[in-house]
């Protein structure tokens, strides 16, 4: 059962698409079992993501267990315009979910982020008010400083496409400048890119609560990027139970056309169902 809904979030009226199971009715979602609040990926990854995201949130509920899908503020349908959005009110945002299940019967919540939302989603989780299961990251950015760059590019891309020429040298000065920049379709603000420059996974604290990091690639055989291999092996050596799941698929949030990872869904269900049953 899909249920939508608005709740109070860090800056306004935030919606969210609940994905419930069969015996939930509006106020009672769960009885004291395990909850999922979902931390999306930035901007046009979000668009490209939403069908993946839908098909575990079906499979979770048909699991019994129920998964909350916010738009964070400024983006979907919530209040706010994105260049009204901040780091701090999505962080704000996914405590607030995270509470809202918790108000709806669940125990513990799982906080599962995906790429951009994976940082959010390990920053916000030592600040839930409710007690949380564990972390689930679904290809995190390691370095917001890089993917701010790579979003950037988007820009410079784009001017090329329309027959201009652009650079991020350009757009990082237009942003300094004018307070947002205009990045395919979505109107960035300095204070959220200065916040993303600011954000390394290995610099925030290591989390208490088991880590699974799923990895999805044509050849999940291969070898892991330096980049996640440190910030893994950083979180290992300092006791973090950290669980390395890598598995076949195509890069859906970045696809020309709408993709779906039934492995990485499939993957992700079984840690939940184990989550859910406390083992």
């Amino acid at each position: 059962m899909r249920l939508p809904l608005h709740f109070d979030g860090g800056a306004g009226r935030t919606f969210a698409v609940a994905f419930l199971p069969r015996t939930a009715d509006a106020l009672h979602w769960t009885a004291g079992g395990l909850g999922v609040v979902v931390a999306p990926p930035l901007a046009e990854e979000m668009n490209k993501s939403r069908r993946t995201l839908a098909l575990l949130g079906a499979g979770a509920a048909s699991a019994g267990i129920p998964v909350l899908l916010p738009d964070l503020y400024g983006t979907g349908d919530s209040a706010g315009e994105f260049a009204e959005a901040r780091w701090d009110t999505w962080c704000a945002d996914l405590i607030a979910a995270a509470d809202l299940l918790v108000a709806r019967g669940a125990g513990r919540v799982a906080l599962l982020g995906l790429r951009l939302g994976a940082l959010l989603a390990a920053e916000a989780a030592p600040r839930c008010r409710g007690p949380v299961a564990r972390l689930l990251l679904w290809q995190p950015v390691t370095s917001g400083r890089q993917h701010l760059a790579q979003f950037l590019r988007l820009g410079v891309a784009s001017a090329l496409a329309a027959g201009g020429t652009d650079t991020v040298a350009a757009i990082r000065e237009r942003l300094a400048r004018d307070g947002t920049v205009e990045i395919g379709g979505y109107a960035l603000a300095r204070d959220l890119a200065a916040a993303m420059e600011a954000r390394e996974l290995s610099a925030l604290p290591v989390p208490v609560v088991p880590v699974d990091w799923l990895d999805v690639s044509a050849d999940p055989a291969r070898a892991l990027p330096p980049a996640t291999q440190a910030v893994i092996d950083g979180w290992r050596a300092a006791g973090a139970a950290v669980d390395v799941i890598q598995v076949a698929g195509d890069a859906f949030w970045a696809t020309q056309e709408i993709a779906e990872a039934p492995a990485l869904v499939d993957a992700t269900l079984a840690v939940l169902q184990r989550e859910g049953a406390g083992r």
